[in-house]
C-alpha cells in the first residue's frame, strides 16, 4: 500500500465539523512539494498556499520559506487573529505527533518524487528525509548546508581551527596535506567554526530540547497575553504626535526666517521619530486592525517620509523569518558597502534579491575599509531607500490582486505627494539658492540617519551561521539579535526599539510595552538556557565595528588564499 493510500483512508474532522480531513503522511507532503506545492504545516494543520502566494500582503518569499516546515510560531506572532482564521480555508489535511522540519526549496531543500520515495522504499530505505542538500558543502552555493550534528560539531575542536575562527587568521598554508588553501575553502571552514561555536553557546538543535524550548516559549507567549502586553498604550502615542507637531512646526518656522540649517535639522528629527510609528503600523501594532494601520502606515511612510511602506513591509517580514541569513535577509545583504559574513565574500546568490551578490573588484576595496565606511553610508542610507521604494512601486512587486491590491496606487500617490511639498514646495519655492537647497537636503537627510545605525545595530554583530532547519523559533530569534540598553527617558530617541529581541520574539507588541516584557523574556532565556544579549549603546557599537573589522581580515585573508593558489597554478604549468 502506498503512502498516498493508507494516508487518505484515515480522515480527521476540520474545526466546525464542516469537512473531513485525512491525517496526511511525511511522504505523501514531501511528494506534494517535490511537485512545486507550497505546503506549511500549521497547528497540527497542512495547509497548502499556492493560491494565496500572490495575494498575500507580506510577498511570496515570506511563505516560500516556511515551506515544509512547522510554521505555527511564526504565524501566531506576526499575523492578526483575522488572518489566522482564514487560513482555514488552505487546509488539506492533518499530521499526528510533532513534524520534523524539511529545508524549504527556496533554501536548497531536496524534495523526492512519490516514485522516488517508493523506490526508496523498495531498496529498503526508510530514513526520515529533511530535504537537506547533503552533497553541497560549499559557500558558493546559493543556500550551503553543512551536517549539523551536535556532538560531533562539539567534538571536533583543533585548537588551532578554534581559535584561527575567532580572530579570522587562518593560514592560507593550513591544511593537512600541505598544499595551499584555496579561497572557498577557507570560508567553509569558518563558517563550519562558527557553527560549532554556536552549538557551544547555544542549546543543541535535537528535537526533544528544541520542543523544551517552543513549550517554554508558547507559555511565555500566554503570559505576555495575560500581562495586557499586547494592548496598545494610546497615552504614548498622544506625547508622541505631540513630539511630531512640536517638530514640524519648528521645521515651518525656522524655513520662513531663512534659518534653513535649523529647518532641516527638524525635518530630519521628525522623519527619524516619525518611522517608528510607520513601524509600529506595519506590524498591526497600533490599532491591531491590518487595513486601519496599514493606511496610517502608508500616510507616515509615503506621504510624509517619501518611503514605501509596501516596500519595507516586502523586506521586513522576510527579514523576521530568515534573520541573519546572508544569503536569504536582505537587511544584512548591503554587497558591496559592507558586509557582516565571511560568507558574503563567497559571492552568494541572494534569494530575496534573485541575484549573485559579486565580492567583486570594488567590493575587496570597501570591505577592507567598511569600519570606517560604516557610519558614512548609513548617513546617506535615505537616498538608496528612495530608489529601492519607487523600484518596488513602479515593477509591481507588491500583490496586485486581493486584500493588499489597493496599496500600490496609494502608495504612488503619496510619493508624488511627498514630492510636491518637499521637492517643489520646500526644496525649490521655500529656498532661494542652490547651495541653500543642497545644505538643507543633506542635513535633513543625515538628521534622519541615526534611526539606520538603530536598526541594524541590533543584528549586525550578532550570529549569522545556519543551525539547521529543526533550530526553533524563539532560539533563532535570540541568536541573532541582541537588545540594547539605555535609560527609559532616553526610549524615545530609539523608539523602544532598541529591545529588538524582544519585539523579534513577538512582532506584534506595541513597542511602549517592551520594557515591561523584558523582564518576563530574561526569566525564559534562563529557564531554556538561551543568552540574552543585552549591552550598552556603546559597548554595542563597539561590538559591530568589531565583526565589519573581523570581516575585513577575513578578506584579506581569502584573497590571500586566492592568490596563493594562483601562484601554484602558474607555477606548475
Amino acid at each position: 500500500m502506498s503512502a498516498t493510500e493508507s494516508s487518505s483512508r484515515q480522515p480527521a474532522q476540520d474545526v466546525g465539523g464542516k469537512r473531513d480531513l485525512p491525517l496526511m503522511t511525511r511522504d505523501e507532503i514531501e511528494a506534494l512539494i517535490a511537485s512545486g506545492r507550497h505546503i506549511i504545516i500549521y497547528g497540527g494543520y497542512v495547509l497548502r498556499l499556492d493560491g494565496w502566494l500572490q495575494y498575500h500582503p507580506g510577498g511570496a518569499k515570506a511563505i516560500m520559506h516556511m515551506v515544509g516546515r512547522d510554521a505555527t510560531d511564526w504565524i501566531e506572532v506576526i499575523h492578526s487573529k483575522g488572518a489566522k482564521e482564514k487560513m482555514a480555508r488552505y487546509r488539506i489535511g492533518k499530521i499526528e505527533g510533532s513534524w520534523l522540519n524539511f529545508r524549504p526549496p527556496i533554501q536548497g531543500g531536496i524534495f523526492r518524487t512519490m516514485e522516488e520515495i517508493e523506490s526508496d522504499h523498495s531498496k529498503g530505505i526508510h530514513g526520515i528525509s529533511t530535504g537537506e542538500d547533503t552533497s553541497s558543502s560549499s559557500s558558493r552555493a546559493p543556500s550551503p548546508v553543512f551536517d549539523v550534528d551536535t556532538k560531533s560539531l562539539r567534538d571536533r575542536k583543533s585548537a588551532s581551527g578554534h581559535a584561527a575562527a575567532r580572530s579570522g587568521s587562518i593560514s592560507s598554508e593550513s591544511t593537512t596535506d600541505k598544499t595551499p588553501l584555496d579561497g572557498m575553502s577557507y570560508l567553509d571552514i569558518v563558517t563550519r567554526e562558527h557553527i560549532s561555536l554556536d552549538l557551544e553557546k547555544y542549546p543543541a538543535v535535537d528535537e526533544a530540547t528544541q520542543a523544551h524550548i517552543v513549550a517554554n516559549y508558547r507559555e511565555l507567549h500566554q503570559k505576555i497575553i495575560d500581562a495586557g502586553l499586547y494592548k496598545t498604550n494610546y497615552s504614548a502615542y498622544g506625547w508622541e504626535c505631540l513630539r511630531y507637531f512640536s517638530l514640524f512646526a519648528t521645521m515651518l518656522i525656522a524655513l520662513s526666517y531663512g534659518y534653513y540649517f535649523i529647518s532641516a535639522l527638524s525635518l530630519g528629527f521628525l522623519w527619524h521619530q516619525l518611522v517608528f510609528t510607520a513601524h509600529d503600523a506595519g506590524h498591526m501594532g497600533i490599532t491591531h486592525d491590518y487595513f486601519i494601520d496599514t493606511t496610517i502606515g502608508i500616510f507616515i511612510a509615503n506621504f510624509v517620509g517619501g518611503l514605501s511602506l509596501g516596500w519595507w513591509k516586502h523586506n521586513h517580514n522576510v527579514h523576521h523569518i530568515v534573520t541573519n541569513a546572508p544569503e536569504h535577509d536582505p537587511d544584512i545583504e548591503h554587497m558591496p558597502l559592507f558586509a557582516v559574513s565571511h560568507r558574503l565574500l563567497g559571492s552568494l546568490r541572494s534569494t530575496f534579491y534573485e541575484r549573485v551578490m559579486e565580492y567583486d573588484a570594488f567590493a575587496k576595496v570597501l570591505l577592507r575599509i567598511q569600519p570606517w565606511t560604516y557610519y558614512p553610508f548609513l548617513a546617506l542610507g535615505r537616498f538608496n531607500l528612495y530608489v529601492l521604494s519607487w523600484d518596488y512601486i513602479l515593477n509591481g512587486k507588491g500583490p496586485r490582486k486581493g486584500p493588499a491590491a489597493y496599496q500600490r496606487w496609494l502608495e504612488l500617490t503619496g510619493q508624488v505627494f511627498f514630492w510636491i511639498w518637499f521637492g517643489y514646495g520646500i526644496l525649490y519655492k521655500s529656498i532661494p539658492d542652490g547651495w541653500s537647497r543642497f545644505v538643507f537636503l543633506m542635513v535633513s537627510h543625515v538628521a534622519a540617519s541615526p534611526l539606520h545605525v538603530q536598526i541594524v545595530l541590533s543584528h549586525f554583530a550578532m550570529s549569522t551561521a545556519d543551525l539547521g532547519p529543526q533550530e526553533s523559533f524563539p532560539q533563532m530569534m535570540l541568536r541573532t539579535t541582541m537588545d540594547v540598553d539605555c535609560p527609559r527617558w532616553l526610549d524615545f530617541v530609539h523608539g523602544g526599539l532598541q529591545f529588538q529581541a524582544i519585539h523579534h520574539l513577538f512582532p506584534r507588541m506595541p513597542r511602549h510595552n517592551f520594557r515591561d516584557a523584558q523582564k518576563l523574556v530574561i526569566e525564559f532565556c534562563k529557564e531554556v538556557d538561551i543568552p540574552y544579549a543585552y549591552y550598552g549603546f556603546t559597548t554595542a557599537n563597539g561590538q559591530v565595528i568589531g565583526r565589519l573589522a573581523e570581516v575585513a581580515r577575513q578578506a584579506a585573508i581569502f584573497s590571500k588564499c586566492q592568490e596563493t593558489i594562483t601562484k601554484t597554478k602558474d607555477f606548475a604549468i
